[in-house]
């Protein structure tokens, strides 16, 4: 699950990375263009790929794959590049070093999933069905008991920024062992906790999110999100699979960072903390619409980008990121065997970026940030 929050130093490296090439074009597209095929070839990822949306409406859906056709990229890395159909200006950009990974194929999204959730829980917030002052033991009374937690301490806020305290279950697991939500939270409660008030990232805290989500409406989580989110906003490609192992079609491989092929997934490794399937372009219009006003009223849209409670590092469901040139993002990140994608935007929703590899990690974690940059900051010729 996501670790990396903050911009690394990256001076001589960033420079020559986003250097002006020799035709001149100061485009983020010729700058991403560069940095992608590097998490094939530095990154050690099989494939790699991006779709970048700049301007207001509707990106496209989950159509063809919108390839330019084969071209060679950097070190013989196979690319390819096309643009997205609809009224938003879309780019989407892939580098494998085997099979490569098409614009409309489905993957495993991890943490991103906690955005979906953050926004729901501030939708009961906004419609007043809950306080983010409440505590959990208001909603699941005698949940959070034990081994140094009490629930009647700990409020839906403190979940939402991660600052409960409450261990995080998949230390014990690793991702790897099915459970429900109620073993989930026993897991977490037997391990020791972190300081409350203190930020300290834990996918349990949004298990036990999940859970306040069916207490509160009587549905679960995923079918608040797809009544609240996935419909209204016609991400088609997107879904919460429960205990479905397979991927819906179209879809890649996925792979575990020693070649393990783990397309075959239980999601309730994760459950409400990394469940969610979804596109390139699903999460590019999510990110979109939340960030540009469509999903929250402004005051819980500002509730949710405040980063206090976790002292900058987290807002709720989102993080900040700020680059060399000082312009700040806004998204999430999501790790789950086979998959990492991360998602940022501008804070008006207005250019977004999402990358996807079919592995779980980057073996150079300078990559991540260059890619950032060479999207969002702006470059002379």
């Amino acid at each position: 699950m996501p670790t990396l929050r903050t911009v690394l130093s990256i001076p001589v490296f960033l420079a020559l990375l986003l250097a002006p090439a020799a035709s001149e074009d100061a485009s983020p597209a010729a700058a991403t263009a560069a940095v992608l095929p590097l998490l094939v070839t530095d990154g050690g990822a099989p494939a790699a790929a991006l779709l970048a949306r700049d301007g207001e409406g509707d990106a496209g859906g989950d159509g063809a794959d919108g390839d330019g056709g084969d071209d060679e990229g950097h070190d013989g890395v196979a690319g390819g590049s096309g643009r997205a159909g609809g009224g938003a200006g879309s780019r989407f950009r892939y580098a494998a070093a085997g099979h490569g990974i098409a614009r409309a194929d489905h993957f495993r999204a991890g943490s991103v999933t906690k955005t979906f959730i953050a926004t729901v829980v501030l939708q009961l917030a906004a419609e007043h069905r809950l306080a983010l002052s409440d505590a959990v033991e208001r909603h699941l009374p005698g949940l959070l008991r034990g081994h140094g937690t009490d629930g009647r301490r700990i409020t839906l806020r403190a979940l939402l920024t991660h600052t409960s305290g409450l261990a995080d279950f998949t230390e014990a697991t690793r991702g790897t062992v099915p459970l429900t939500a109620p073993q989930a939270v026993r897991t977490a409660l037997a391990l020791p906790p972190a300081r409350p008030g203190r930020y300290a990232y834990s996918n349990t805290n949004y298990v036990v999110l999940g859970l306040v989500v069916r207490q509160v409406t009587g549905h679960s989580y995923a079918a608040e999100a797809e009544r609240r989110i996935i419909a209204p906003l016609g991400l088609t490609g997107t879904s919460f699979p429960g205990a479905r192992r397979s991927l819906p079609a179209p879809h890649g491989r996925a792979y575990t960072v020693d070649g393990s092929d783990v397309t075959e997934l239980d999601p309730r490794v994760a459950g409400a903390a990394g469940e969610l399937v979804t596109t390139l372009a699903d999460l590019d219009r999510f990110y979109a619409a939340l960030l540009g006003g469509r999903l929250l009223p402004s005051h819980w849209l500002r509730e949710m980008l405040d980063t206090r409670a976790a002292h900058g590092s987290y807002g709720m469901g989102l993080f900040p990121v700020t680059l060399p040139c000082g312009t700040t993002v806004w998204g999430h990140n999501g790790r789950i065997s086979g998959s990492y994608v991360r998602s940022a935007a501008t804070a008006d929703g207005r250019r977004v970026l999402t990358f996807r590899l079919n592995t779980d990690a980057i073996a150079d974690p300078r990559l991540e940030p260059a890619l950032l940059a060479a999207e969002f900051c702006p470059r002379t010729r």
